[in-house]
């Protein structure tokens, strides 16, 4: 009997297979083998890439940050020798556009860390996603990209200059600059490692920025 009506023996034989299916597909998505479609990610995962997003931002920010500081701290006053003849010299980071420009980029990227970091520490503690929405994620994505392609070429930039200071000029006989102003060129060389390593950790969370788009 079923509801006060009879069943016949061939839809007893087809309910029961049914019933069983549905069971096992119950079964199933309660152990964990099966997720239903539009499932959110799993806690844990989310949380890890959240915690692996917050400390590139920090890693990103003391990067750049060094950068910023060994560059607007580069200058020195010392005495150049040419043919037995002592010149003044005095090189500060401001006299070159490509230092100018390294300056600007490693202080963009820094402040644009610093905010990242404040707004994954934020979510985190209120244990949610440190991307919200797929559009947050592609404007953090572009963000990074750009800023990545930045410090890519002032390092470049600035690596030019730097290796022309060392190595002089050859044609004009010009004598290694970097010899007087050993401190200035240290912290330029410094400076341009750091901005070299901030575009690999930015490198870094555009890929990680990438996984997160095509996943969620």
């Amino acid at each position: 009997m079923f509801n006060g009506h009879k069943l016949t023996q061939p839809e007893a034989a087809l309910q029961l297979p049914e019933t069983k299916v549905a069971a096992d597909r119950q079964g199933a998505t309660m152990n964990g083998s099966l997720e239903p479609a539009g499932a959110p990610r799993p806690k844990g995962a989310g949380r890890k890439a959240d915690v692996t997003h917050a400390i590139l931002r920090a890693m990103c920010m003391a990067a750049s940050l060094t950068a910023f500081s060994f560059m607007v701290t580069a200058k020195q006053h010392s005495l150049l020798v040419v043919y037995g003849f002592q010149f003044p010299v005095h090189s500060k980071w401001s006299f070159s556009n490509s230092f100018e420009y390294l300056v600007g980029v490693s202080g963009a990227v820094t402040i644009h860390s610093f905010l990242q970091l404040l707004i994954c520490i934020s979510r985190l503690l209120r244990k949610s996603s440190a991307i919200p929405s797929r559009n947050y994620g592609w404007l953090v994505f572009a963000g990074d990209q750009v800023l990545a392609y930045a410090l890519m070429s002032a390092g470049s930039a600035a690596s030019g200059v730097t290796n022309l200071n060392r190595t002089g000029i050859r044609h004009t006989a010009l004598p290694n600059f970097c010899k007087p102003l050993h401190s200035f060129c240290d912290h330029v060389t410094i400076s341009i490692a750091f901005t070299f390593f901030s575009c690999i950790l930015l490198a870094t969370s555009v890929v990680l920025d990438v996984i997160w788009l095509t996943k969620y």
